[in-house]
């Protein structure tokens, strides 16, 4: 009795469909690995990261770091010594030290236990220092060129700000840049109060305006000039506000 061929052209039908099966999902797994290794190494997936801290917390940070080149352009020489006050300054002296002929500096008003390696290194070097900016820093007059402070503003009361601008303008040779936030630009989070003691407090340009004519403070009208006519050049939108003032005499 001949054996019946059954149903042998399901069978390889079946068989193909299990190898396709096979095929896609070695190719999807292989976009996944991809994926994975971007977003470990430098890719799409970090640089998403980057900027999500970068504005999430530090609302000015990212401006500073475009505007280093805008900053070179406007003030030159001035330039050459540098001293940032504010948040992230680790990250903001890496910048500035890459530049040629340029020393900088940092004061972190903030705890950095939680800072990385390369943060602790600046520290140990004298680089970076931890200080509270509502008491005077331990500088003498005109120590520095330029002084740029981002961020730390914010968190100072008009009782703390009335003795801190001041002695940043003291220890300023060429003038300063005041970076600070506007008013209604992002929520104020549980994390950011407990590490600041209060929530940031963004205060509009014709309030800083009239605290700086009642601190006896001036705005550099030449500065301001010069660095709108550079960020045109260079294409540099800040989201932030940025005020220009004389080094006190």
């Amino acid at each position: 009795m001949s054996r019946k061929p059954g149903h042998s052209s399901r069978r390889y039908a079946d068989g193909g469909g299990r190898s396709n099966y096979l095929t896609i999902g070695l190719v999807v797994g292989a976009l996944l690995i991809v994926c994975y290794w971007y977003s470990g190494s430098g890719g799409f997936g970090s640089s998403k990261s980057i900027v999500s801290r970068v504005e999430g917390d530090l609302s000015c940070s990212a401006d500073v770091l475009q505007a280093i080149p805008v900053l070179k352009k406007a003030y030159g020489d001035s330039v050459r010594k540098v001293l940032h006050v504010g948040p992230d300054t680790c990250s903001v002296i890496t910048s500035l030290l890459k530049e040629e002929e340029t020393e900088a500096f940092g004061v972190e008003p903030y705890d950095i236990e939680d800072a990385d390696g390369a943060c602790k290194s600046l520290v140990r070097k004298g680089l970076v220092r931890v200080a509270d900016i509502k008491f005077p820093l331990p500088y003498k007059s005109k120590s520095f060129n330029l002084v740029v402070v981002t961020d730390a503003l914010d968190y100072l009361s008009p009782k703390y700000l009335n003795k801190t601008l001041p002695d940043l303008a003291r220890i300023s040779a060429d003038g300063m840049v005041v970076f600070a936030g506007l008013p209604g630009q992002r929520k104020v989070k549980n994390a950011e109060v407990s590490k600041f003691g209060r929530p940031a407090k963004f205060r509009s340009s014709s309030w800083w305006v009239r605290f700086f004519v009642q601190t006896n403070l001036e705005e550099n009208s030449a500065a301001i000039k010069k660095f709108e006519q550079a960020a045109a050049k260079n294409s540099f939108k800040p989201s932030c506000q940025i005020f220009h003032l004389k080094s006190l005499n």
